[in-house]
């Protein structure tokens, strides 16, 4: 801004570069203003004019077209100047109304919604839609939107159940190929372990470890990792127990594919004398019970509020109603202390872990009179794995529940569990998993829905000897953000969840973990098409 004055004083002129005043010439009559006058207004206007600059560009900054005049400006600024509201300000403020009022209204039924919002735009403007029935019809069409994506939410993850519970061809497969080399092949036959070592079976000083598992595949691995990552390979003993269906192709795997000099044992369930319906009547009412088969092999959409389930409570509603939660050999870890009368010591290890480090440090751990120990799983931010309490496994509506459990003790984790047989078999651990399992059952499971975990987690109490958390990393088959650093480092990496890394659904970045213990050289690996990724 510059201001420029005429030698007479008669005239003044104020001139600026910004494009919005081109001049603004005063003239000064001597005879009607004095110099003191003048002196005051040009002070008034130095003032005055640096606001009038900056209103001016933020209005136009905030317009569509750029006002290069006068006249515009005053149009633009007049309102402001004079307190009254933009006439932009005015149609937002009546489509707020507008939204507000139809957003309290009922959806009509019947109304012929458009495809996408192009068509909606082009409907409008052929139709002349006011406001209101514009915005009537974008919230029928976000309301619909929002159901299909909720039901394709839902059949996702029904799918995902299925894909989960099912037996992926190849593994299936190769059991059925192992167990036809069982009758044909009198090396896949032979003694398990040889004769020599069977005193070994019972020799409390080696380092034994338990799995049970009717995955042969998996049980290649858990067994393969955790000898190839042993300081002391020599020292290991493995019991891997099976049902009746897959312990021919179980025992003709490890006949066929030893890993010398670790000692490997294959048992079927109906070689242990001791496990007999007399000893187990449990097992048998999950078994004969109508309904609970039902719930854990029918139909999990009948009955269920779709419209008032979160896809998040729906998933873990599946996962709870997964077969396996009614098979032996998901039970099978209650009576270790009978199925192993001469051992003090165990690991036992589900059939969906990796060991990445050396195990025998678990053994000169100090359980402090506990019998089991276990990385508890309610002091970490992972609200999926790591969060857990007794809240989230039982149902503290239920008044046996609220009067006997505190809905915030620290639960525990299956998967990788270092048991104090000799200090077991002084508890009465194994009655009270009887007890509660029953009792559930007889109440039609409204106690709690997950399988083993919540019978065990009561059976335990004041049992269990908290370890250090690296020993054993869940979540790996629950979500995809696992923390590789944090994978790395653990000792034992637990693909809990539906993403087995055997499955097709399980998780791309974390299958390596697993895979690196598959022997794809095999040859009933390679003709059931088990392909490396």
């Amino acid at each position: 801004m510059q201001l420029h004055f005429s030698p007479s004083m008669r005239s003044i002129t104020i001139s600026s570069t910004n494009g919005f005043l081109d001049f603004m010439k005063i003239k000064v009559a001597a005879r009607h203003i004095s110099y003191r006058t003048l002196f005051h207004t040009i002070l008034i206007l130095a003032f005055l004019l640096p606001f009038v600059f900056i209103l001016t560009a933020v209005v136009t900054l905030e317009g569509v077209n750029k006002c290069s005049s006068l006249d515009c400006l005053g149009r633009r600024l007049g309102p402001r100047l004079l307190g009254r509201p933009d006439e932009s300000v005015r149609l937002v403020s009546d489509l707020y109304k507008i939204l507000n009022q139809v957003n309290s209204e009922e959806t009509p039924d019947g109304l012929k919604l458009p495809e996408s919002f192009s068509q909606l735009v082009a409907e409008m403007k052929n139709n002349q839609y006011d406001a209101k029935t514009f915005a009537t019809k974008l919230k029928a069409m976000m309301e619909k939107f929002d159901k299909e994506v909720r039901a394709s939410k839902f059949a996702e993850l029904m799918n995902k159940h299925f894909a989960a519970s099912a037996i992926p061809k190849g593994i299936h497969c190769l059991s059925l190929r192992l167990t036809d080399e069982y009758s044909s092949n009198a090396h896949a036959r032979r003694q398990l372990p040889s004769p020599e070592l069977l005193p070994l079976l019972s020799d409390s000083s080696y380092h034994h470890f338990v799995m049970a598992t009717d995955n042969i595949l998996a049980a290649s691995v858990v067994v393969a990792s955790t000898v190839q990552n042993s300081l002391k390979p020599e020292m290991i003993v493995f019991h891997v127990i099976t049902d009746k269906k897959t312990y021919a192709g179980m025992h003709s795997w490890f006949a066929l594919n030893p890993l010398s000099p670790a000692i490997i044992e294959v048992k079927g369930v109906h070689q242990f004398d001791w496990l007999t319906r007399e000893n187990v009547p449990v097992l048998e009412a999950v078994e004969s019970i109508h309904g609970i088969r039902n719930y854990y092999h029918g139909n999990h959409i009948t009955g269920a509020n779709l419209s008032e389930t979160t896809p998040r409570s729906f998933a873990s509603k599946l996962q709870a109603r997964s077969p396996k939660y009614i098979s032996i050999l998901n039970h099978l870890r209650i009576y270790l202390p009978e199925l192993f009368p001469n051992l003090d010591k165990v690991v036992f290890l589900d059939d969906d872990v990796v060991i990445q480090r050396d195990l025998s440090p678990l053994w000169d751990i100090d359980l402090e009179g506990k019998v089991n120990g276990a990385v508890e799983t309610c002091k970490g931010e992972d609200e999926w794995v790591m969060s857990k309490r007794f809240k989230n496994y039982f149902n503290f509506s239920h008044p046996r529940i609220a009067e006997s459990l505190d809905p915030n003790e620290c639960a525990w984790a299956y998967g990788m569990n270092i048991f104090d047989l000799h200090a077991w078999r002084k508890t009465n651990i194994r009655d009270t998993y009887h007890n509660w399992l029953k009792e559930n059952l007889s109440l039609n499971l409204t106690m709690w829905k997950l399988g083993t975990l919540p019978p065990a987690l009561i059976a335990f109490r004041g049992h269990v000897h908290a370890i250090d958390p690296s020993w054993h990393l869940l979540g790996l088959g629950y979500q995809s953000k696992t923390n590789f650093e944090s994978v790395m480092k653990a000792a034992v990496i637990h693909y809990n969840g539906q993403s087995k890394p055997w499955l097709e659904i399980g998780y791309e970045h974390l299958r390596p973990f697993w895979t690196k213990y598959v022997n794809y050289s095999n040859d009933f690996v390679r003709n059931c098409h088990i392909l490396e990724p």
